[in-house]
Formats: C-alpha cells, sequence, structure tokens
C-alpha cells in the first residue's frame, strides 16, 4: 500500500528551481534515504513531505488524501496528526526536562500522560534519564529524546533531517539502530541524509541533484 506519492511536484523561488517534476511513491512500511549535495533539493523535499511548505506545482498524496492546496492551518494538523518529525537540530525546550519535552508532543496532539512519554523513553533507552535537563545529556542522548518525542503520537510517517549530523559515530550508531528497530515493528521512516552509512540501511536511496531525481538505488529501484 502507498503512503505517500509525489507527483510531478515542483517548487520555485523566484528564478530558483528547487525542485523540478519529482515523482515518487513511498509504500507503507518502507524505508527510504534521500541524498544529495547541498542545493540538490533536499531540505526542500522534507519540507513538502512535512507539512512545512506547499509545492508550486503537482500533487503530494499522504494516506490517500491530497495534501498539495491545504491551508497552513490544515497542515499543521496533517503534521501534528500523522508525521513525526526528526531534526538534526534537537530543538528541545531547554528548561524542560526529558521526559516533559516528550509530554509537550502529547499536549499539541490530545492529552499529555506521563506513562506513555515514559514508554517512549524506554523505547530509546532514555527511561532512567527522564527527569534530566537537555543540558544534562549528551548530543546523542538528546537526539533520542527527539525521537521519543517523534514517535509518542504514534505516527504513520517518521520523517528525520540529518538525524546523526551532529553526532559521533558510537552515537550515530546508537540512532541508526532505533530506526532500524522501529522499520522492523513497521514504520514507514524518510531519512534526509549527506552520510551513506546511514543511507546504507534503508530499502531505497533517492538522489537529487539540481532539484531533479538522479538516480534510485535499491530495491524495487
Amino acid at each position: 500500500m502507498d503512503l505517500l506519492e509525489l507527483k510531478d511536484v515542483s517548487k520555485v523561488y523566484g528564478q530558483l528551481k528547487a525542485l523540478q517534476n519529482i515523482n515518487l511513491t513511498v509504500k507503507q512500511g518502507e524505508w527510504l534515504a534521500i541524498m544529495g549535495p547541498s542545493g540538490s533539493g533536499k531540505t526542500t523535499m522534507m519540507n513538502i513531505v512535512g507539512c512545512m511548505d506547499k509545492p508550486s506545482s503537482g500533487e503530494v498524496i499522504l494516506d490517500g488524501a491530497n495534501i498539495s492546496r491545504e491551508s497552513a492551518r490544515n497542515l499543521t494538523t496533517i503534521r501534528r496528526d500523522k508525521i513525526g518529525l526528526i531534526f538534526q537540530q534537537f530543538h528541545l525546550v531547554n528548561y524542560l526536562t526529558a521526559l516533559e519535552n516528550v509530554m509537550v508532543a502529547q499536549y499539541y496532539h490530545s492529552m499529555p500522560d506521563e506513562k506513555e512519554a515514559m514508554d517512549a523513553l524506554e523505547r530509546v533507552g532514555l527511561a532512567s534519564r527522564a527527569r534530566h535537563l537537555p543540558s544534562q545529556l549528551s548530543g546523542g542522548e538528546q537526539q533520542r529524546v527527539c525521537i521519543a518525542r517523534a514517535l509518542i503520537n504514534y505516527p504513520m510517517l517518521i520523517l528525520a533531517d540529518e538525524p546523526t549530523g551532529n553526532l559521533d559515530e558510537a552515537n550515530e550508531r546508537l540512532v541508526i539502530d532505533i530506526f532500524k528497530k522501529l522499520h522492523a515493528e513497521g514504520s514507514t521512516i524518510v531519512v534526509v541524509t549527506h552520510d551513506p552509512e546511514v543511507a546504507e540501511d534503508a530499502e531505497r536511496t533517492v538522489v537529487l541533484e539540481h532539484g531533479r531525481i538522479a538516480r534510485i538505488i535499491g530495491k524495487g529501484a
């Protein structure tokens, strides 16, 4: 079953063609990596898929619905209900504990539930650090809090932008192992990365160049 489809998606900023006629399908339960040099369109694609921007033309189909022309308000609701976002910059609230940072995501979705938030931290191996502030956590631990926060509302799509970009090799491996576990459990994952070691665990890798898909590597390519 297709969870996400981009049909002839283009994005233009003035004279800059950030994306040009992108056609791509992501199946439910698939792990997809998006790679490419700086300026290739990776971030623009992530923003469109993540309901943070809209295409200039073309259609984006998420869970059977065309979200291409939704209002900003509706896109916020779709993002909140269906997408778990993980960023290179952790975007944690510095005066809240790890547990409270996870519970903030619950607040915007439904009702905070401390047990569920603790369970999410347990999934990423951080239950013992739940009462620590971000300043008391390593970079790898902060990123795992971000993953727990992204998982707390049971998203149908996990979208990660350079999730290991600020991590050392050991913490990078921990984060990749979490993604592997999530994928084995049936999660749909799209990872934007410049790191071939991160992409090699994905089922398919889409390589962007100058706003176009240059090639697709992997199963069904």
